[in-house]
């Protein structure tokens, strides 16, 4: 398996980061490209401090074709990319909704392009829950047809899986496309977590930032839907396993042979989480106090989401292991973990 090299685009984010950690350990040899966009540096020398082993890093922006080629020429046994590399801010995507669908789009368009320039047939694809829009039934299988997307955003995945749906068919590329629902927590050493650049778009590293005193409260947008407690309610998934998944279908992909060219699996935990019982939790299991204010409605915000996972667990032989417990002290732990850092750095 040593001899066996995985691209991971995007691969110094929250998700990415953690996939190569996962990766790495499984004993593949690692290719990360990331354009510093939504990451940090400091993370590619976290990654060895938890493996022992420093994955090779291009700084390159996927939407310019000829710098994808040139690092395929440079590492030219690529057998499988796992393609994160992608804008992700719901909100954000409302509001810019071409910068998405450029960046989102004409990445994916050149990685699969030089994919095939190089021979390289295997790629796992970034999806998300979001594909599914506001559904009719709970919980989600594979099979939900898709609603219009609430955003650009959501638009730029569901047009990504149709590119790899219709790519698959017409050449020797498969694919597999891992529809997430919510990623929250961090790797148990603390060296790695969600890292967003300026103001969070997700929930959990916005409550992380209050429970530090980093930011003066937490608003929760709107509390007049219809679930228990009115908050929207999602289905979190610890990021460790979530990232375990993409090991699991990189090794299907390498491994089986009569499989469908493209492929879809829904990576959640199947048990649907409100935000307010997110910030009880973190409260109750941190010994923290999370101040917060209901705001209104925000767009793009389906009420619930949850997952029916039994198709992963049957195909791909994955199930989600960690709870919510895990999921917030680890969150907490990263974040303190970053600020004894600055603190340590102030000092200096």
């Amino acid at each position: 398996m040593g001899s066996t090299k995985i691209l991971v685009t995007g691969g110094l984010g929250f998700i990415g980061s953690h996939t190569v950690v996962e990766l790495l350990q499984e004993g593949y040899d690692v290719v990360i490209a990331d354009d510093l966009s939504n990451s940090e540096r400091f993370i590619l020398d976290n990654i060895e401090k938890i493996t022992g082993r420093k994955p090779t890093f291009y700084h390159l922006d996927l939407t310019k074709k000829k710098s994808v080629q040139e690092m395929f020429v440079s590492e030219d046994d690529i057998s499988v990319v796992i393609h994160f590399a992608a804008y992700k801010a719901v909100g954000e995507s409302l509001q810019l909704p071409i910068k998405y669908y450029r960046n989102n789009l004409f990445s994916l368009v050149n990685v699969l392009e030089v994919m095939q320039e190089f021979s390289c047939e295997h790629i796992v694809f970034s999806s998300s829950a979001t594909v599914y829009g506001e559904p009719d039934f709970l919980p989600i299988n594979e099979s939900t047809a898709f609603k219009k997307a609430l955003s650009a955003y959501g638009s730029t995945k569901q047009i990504g899986e149709e590119i790899l749906e219709k790519v698959a068919a017409a050449s020797n590329i498969s694919s597999i496309a891992l529809r997430y629902f919510n990623p929250v927590g961090a790797h148990s050493s603390a060296l790695i977590g969600e890292l967003p650049i300026g103001t969070p778009n997700n929930l959990m590293p916005y409550v992380m930032q209050v429970a530090a005193g980093m930011r003066e409260s937490l608003t929760v947008y709107g509390n007049n839907y219809d679930t228990p407690d009115g908050t929207c309610i999602r289905d979190y998934i610890h990021v460790v396993d979530l990232a375990k998944a993409h090991v699991k279908s990189c090794e299907r992909l390498l491994n089986t042979y009569d499989n469908p060219s493209h492929e879809v699996f829904n990576i959640g935990t199947g048990n649907g989480y409100s935000v307010m019982e997110i910030i009880d939790a973190f409260e109750k299991y941190n010994e923290v106090k999370v101040p917060y204010t209901i705001g209104n409605r925000r767009g793009g915000d389906a009420t619930s989401i949850f997952a029916d996972v039994s198709r992963s667990e049957k195909l791909l032989g994955w199930k989600a292991e960690l709870g919510l417990m895990e999921m917030v002290t680890s969150a907490w732990q990263w974040q303190q973990q970053l600020m004894s850092e600055k603190l340590g750095e102030t000092v200096k």
